[in-house]
């Protein structure tokens, strides 16, 4: 049963150097997300994927087209969505003098909502931590945590948007685990990456974007085979950073 549903979602802006023309940053996508499933969203800089995420959690208004999470019009009801939605960014800022448990009790106080700080820090291994600031957190820490905050109000759906970036093997490692503890309790994770051994070691379905548009979606392992089954100086076949390559023609870039 599709829990996202995405009919011909568009976003379009000015033009830098020319104000009286628009581009469309996103450019009439379609497709659906299952309950329980990780879904990524590949693809270079700019091609989409983070205005994607925010169409669909509220954040940013949407030009043309519809989103529809678990039933609700999140063009018409971008407050109810926001309640059944986790939504981890890029970056985070905090009040500088709250310790993470104080944290986590005001953000599911915004959400009208008592909450066990400690198992919810539990769940992303942080319980020493409780009694510490933000800014005395690790990098794979502060992720964790930030994940921690999008949980406050036990969503539904998780939004990740490039969750592993900038951390180290282990840290990326661990959040990888979070991620499918929480995946295997039912929760739906979509996630955008730059990580191609992230997007085929989490993901059940990838879409791979370029210049607005979805150029490919299907499992890994079929994008593999349709689109990189026998790269130069592989003995069987590509991996997802082949298919990306094949598909938008650009480097990976930071």
């Amino acid at each position: 049963m599709s829990i996202i549903e995405v009919k011909n979602l568009a976003k379009k802006y000015p033009l830098p150097d020319d104000s009286s023309k628009t581009f469309y940053a996103v450019a009439g996508i379609s497709f659906s997300i299952e309950a329980g499933e990780i879904y990524g969203i590949l693809g270079p800089n700019g091609a989409g994927k983070t205005t994607t995420l925010e169409m669909l959690e509220g954040l940013i208004d949407i030009d043309e087209g519809s989103a529809f999470i678990d039933g609700i019009d999140v063009g018409s009801n971008p407050f109810e969505v926001k309640e059944i939605i986790g939504v981890q960014l890029q970056s985070n800022e905090y009040f500088d003098n709250l310790s993470l448990i104080e944290l986590l009790t005001l953000f599911a106080t915004l959400y009208d909502r008592s909450i066990d700080a400690i198992n919810l820090l539990e769940k992303v291994q942080l319980v020493e931590k409780a009694q510490a600031k933000p800014a005395n957190l690790s990098g794979g820490q502060k992720q964790r945590f930030s994940i921690a905050c999008a949980l406050a109000n036990n969503p539904k759906v998780l939004f990740l948007d490039e969750p592993t970036t900038g951390l180290d093997p282990q840290a990326k490692r661990n959040l990888w685990d979070l991620v499918l503890q929480l995946n295997s309790n039912g929760m739906t994770v979509v996630l955008t990456t730059h990580n191609m051994e992230e997007a085929e070691s989490l993901c059940q379905r990838i879409a791979i974007m370029d210049h607005g548009n979805v150029v490919a979606e299907d499992t890994p392992q079929n994008l593999i085979l349709t689109h990189a089954p026998e790269p130069p100086m592989a003995p069987l076949h590509g991996n997802i950073e082949d298919v990306f390559l094949a598909l938008t023609g650009h480097g990976l870039r930071d």
